[in-house]
């Protein structure tokens, strides 16, 4: 046996569940007259709760028995808003909106049915939302006073953002229609107020009849429309003009992630050409006012995102390599941070393993990604490869606690951006068109191949794991290269023609741009099916699913499983009743990481 082999077997240093206990997340930032408000998800009940902040003091707003958590098109987002004297929210369990007052007592149900909402602002006595019924879905506006419902835009596929300028005068949104995507083509559509009530029939000032991404419309206080869009290459802040939209001053850099969920803020016009925003360069975040007198906050930070500001501060939900997710408030002329939420780092600084940008070619092109040493002190540790979903999402160079999980026990591990990922760009992004399958496995078995060249890893040792589309690739690689020594799926896809007979209507067309028509191209389907090719696969494989998985279907992983068994290759499989697509619970989670581990140390055991 090897030195990391011998490691790994020895005493436990950073157990499963502290590694789950230490994911705790936040979302939805908002500021207001009543202080700081944020969305907190804790691991050890899989709630989400609003907390509030003010003059130092911090308080949950959320009662037991209620979790605020929107699933409009599944991802959800936008779950809370401010209002004059209190908060609305989307009630995870039954998905409608509930009204509270800041002194504390039981929210009020404001709606009931079977739609459900996000992406929730507040104007004016109403809350302009998403709504969602099956598979329709609408700009509405709902009276806080009396629940009474107002059409605000109905006729395109789907909606986002709705905002009302400073004065209620304009409203503006995007919008997209099947079959494209909310990172491949929408559009920004406003609509004048009129003098007799309601909004005018909306025009359409950029997205119409070409091929590009909008997000995150912005008025700035005097009225003036704003918005990230990626005409330019990068999804960059442009101004309404003349013309339709003008760029504004910048670096070329993406300054909004792919827009998964609703409700997110990456960046706020401020007026006079300059504006607050956080982008991302070479992977790690930014943080700064831009403009004529432009100022850096990143700080010790690498991701920034729902960015809030008021006079003294500037806030945000921030991470760094070092320390997880916290909410953070940096005063805007000193710069000195404090941090009002999380942002506690696991282990000492020391044991911390850091991630070093990788950009390494792959095929006939060039991949990223992050790498993080083992902390185990040998030259040449096992790798597992991490694959996001999405697959057109992202990872990040911030303190993931699973990561340091590995780290901890001898493996290194590649945190990949292979080609489709956001955070580089629109081509960069849109290179897994009709490609899915074979750049992104392309990707994953090439970081193998370039971090043995520079005697980082033992090459022998690979591994690779990934959930949702991570899971195909990972399955992807596995049948059609021979390159890793065993993997690992979670609710992973294994066959792409059945998950788009029973995907939701978010993710209809998905399959379609990144593999083709089912029809059309059937040969190209039934090439890139890892359970078609299931004996092409010679090595274990590990399967976690969740039983509620209405994305994955639990019946796809059972499939691949017993046609994995069949040909005799080492499988383990571990089933969740109480979980759905992505696990939320801790002690599944715990179970799941755990289980993981203890796989790969026997496919290293069998091996020695």
């Amino acid at each position: 046996m090897n030195e990391i082999h011998d490691s790994s077997l020895n005493a436990e240093p950073f157990s499963a569940s502290r590694a789950v206990a230490a994911g705790i997340d936040f979302a939805e930032l908002l500021v207001g007259k009543h202080g700081l408000f944020w969305n907190e998800y804790r691991p050890e009940d899989a709630a989400c709760r609003i907390w509030h902040w003010r003059d130092g003091q911090t308080r949950c707003l959320t009662p037991t028995g209620f979790s605020v958590r929107s699933r409009v098109y599944e991802y959800g987002g936008g779950a809370f808003c401010l209002t004059d004297d209190g908060i609305v929210f989307v009630n995870e369990a039954d998905q409608q909106l509930y009204r509270q007052s800041l002194a504390g007592e039981t929210p009020e149900v404001m709606t009931s049915g079977e739609c459900r909402y996000g992406d929730l602002q507040f104007s004016n006595g109403q809350v302009l939302a998403v709504e969602e019924n099956r598979d329709r879905h609408r700009l509405v506006a709902i009276d806080v006073a009396d629940g009474r419902r107002h059409l605000l835009a109905e006729g395109a596929d789907f909606y986002a953002a709705p905002t009302l300028s400073p004065d209620s005068q304009r409203l503006a949104w995007i919008e997209w229609s099947r079959p494209d995507q909310p990172w491949t083509a929408t559009r920004l559509m406003v609509a004048e107020h009129q003098n007799g009530g309601g909004f005018a029939r909306p025009r359409c000032v950029a997205g119409e009849g070409i091929q590009e991404s909008l997000q995150q419309p912005r008025f700035d206080g005097g009225g003036q429309l704003f918005c990230l869009t990626d005409r330019g290459g990068y999804w960059q802040p442009w101004v309404e003009s003349a013309e339709g939209l003008s760029p504004l001053t910048g670096a070329a850099a993406d300054h909004g992630p792919a827009p998964w969920q609703l409700g997110g803020c990456t960046w706020l016009p401020l007026g006079k050409g300059s504006y607050l925003a956080s982008w991302t360069e070479g992977g790690f975040g930014k943080l700064a006012l831009c403009g004529d007198d432009a100022e850096d906050f990143t700080g010790d930070y690498s991701r920034f995102r729902h960015l809030a500001l008021d006079e003294q501060y500037i806030y945000c939900i921030a991470a760094s390599p070092v320390s997880s997710s916290a909410v953070i408030a940096i005063d805007r002329d000193t710069r000195q941070v404090k941090v009002l939420a999380g942002g506690i780092a696991p282990l000492p600084a020391g044991q911390i393993s850091v991630p070093q940008t990788l950009r390494y070619p792959s095929g006939t092109a060039e991949a990223h990604g992050f790498f993080y040493p083992a902390m185990t002190g040998n030259a040449k540790p096992p790798l597992v490869v991490f694959i996001h979903g999405g697959p057109t999402s992202a990872c990040y160079p911030m303190l993931d606690p699973r990561i340091q999980y590995w780290a901890q026990r001898g493996f290194a591990v590649a945190d990949l951006n292979y080609r489709g990922s956001s955070g580089y760009g629109r081509a960069y992004r849109q290179a897994l068109h009709l490609s899915w399958g074979e750049f992104d496995v392309e990707d994953a078995c090439a970081v193998v191949a370039h971090l043995t060249e520079r005697g980082l890893i033992d090459g022998d040792k690979a591994f690779i794991r990934g959930g949702s589309a991570g899971g195909y690739t990972t399955l992807c690689a596995l049948a059609f290269h021979q390159v890793f020594r065993a993997g690992a799926s979670l609710y992973g896809v294994s066959d792409p023609v059945a998950l788009g007979r029973a995907t939701h209507k978010f993710e209809g067309d998905y399959l379609d741009w990144l593999i083709g028509d089912p029809l059309q191209d059937a040969d190209r389907y039934a090439a890139r099916t890892p359970l078609l090719h299931a004996s092409n696969i010679s090595v274990p494989v590990i399967f976690f699913q969740g039983e509620l998985d209405a994305v994955v279907v639990p019946q796809q992983t059972r499939d691949m499983v017993k046609a994995l068994q069949d040909n005799g290759i080492l499988v383990d499989a571990h089933y969740y009743a109480d979980e759905r697509h992505g696990f939320r619970k801790a002690g599944n989670q715990a179970h799941a990481l755990e289980q993981e581990w203890l796989f790969y140390r026997r496919v290293i055991e069998l091996a020695s």
